[in-house]
């Protein structure tokens, strides 16, 4: 299996997650539907201006990836669609946030919540964490944490699928261990998050059980 993508793959594969979550009606995609997903002005990082023969062929990459295809239903118009569920079997709430790294890039996991919610709703950064956590452990993994940038407060994660110049990602199966110091403290601080994220869930668990057997 190659996730190995181009910019153009990248884009192409995001929006036809997103239009599957969102536009369910209109899913799968017709040509032109899906340039215009691809060049969409909104939610997009960069935006692009793709053309109809550059989308054809990318198509005809991802098919051969496995990634995405013509639709399996007949009909006299030709659609596309993703093959993301069953290449890398992911639940909705990884599919949200990997599709909203597709799309925009680099992003916090603060960013990554708010952005995403139209596709599935996160109660709070620390189930963003949570999710993060999963696919950065997915196999192959699809997520990395980035070094946090001198300056910013919270450190970024970026996909593993496409190409990110600039952002320390070397592409999918590279990198998965920090290896500088700054990486290793900006691990540990997102584990310490996680670890409370989680903790908080059980203590909400525990309450709501408690409830049940009160008053």
């Amino acid at each position: 299996m190659d996730l190995h993508l181009d910019a153009v793959e990248v884009r192409i594969l995001g929006a036809l997650l997103e239009k599957d979550i969102t536009t369910p009606d209109y899913y799968p995609l017709t040509l032109n539907a899906l340039l215009a997903a691809c060049n969409q002005k909104s939610n997009r990082e960069p935006v692009m201006e793709l053309d109809e023969a550059t989308v054809r062929e990318a198509m005809r990459t991802l098919e051969e990836k496995g990634l995405a295809g013509l639709a399996r239903a007949e009909g006299r118009v030709a659609r596309f669609e993703h093959r993301m569920g069953e290449v890398l079997n992911l639940g909705r709430r990884e599919t949200a946030l990997l599709c909203t790294l597709l799309l925009r890039g680099a992003q916090t996991p603060g960013e990554l919540r708010g952005r995403s919610e139209r596709m599935h709703r996160l109660e709070d950064v620390g189930e963003a964490l949570l999710v993060l956590q999963k696919l950065i452990e997915h196999d192959p993994p699809l997520v990395r944490l980035l070094p946090r940038q001198p300056g910013n407060k919270e450190a970024r994660y970026v996909d593993l699928l496409g190409p990110h110049d600039g952002e320390g990602c070397d592409g999918a199966g590279e990198g998965s261990l920090p290896a500088s110091r700054e990486e290793r403290i900006t691990v540990l601080e997102a584990e310490v998050t996680q670890l409370r994220a989680a903790l908080e869930a059980l203590q909400r668990q525990f309450d709501d059980f408690r409830r049940q057997f009160e008053g």
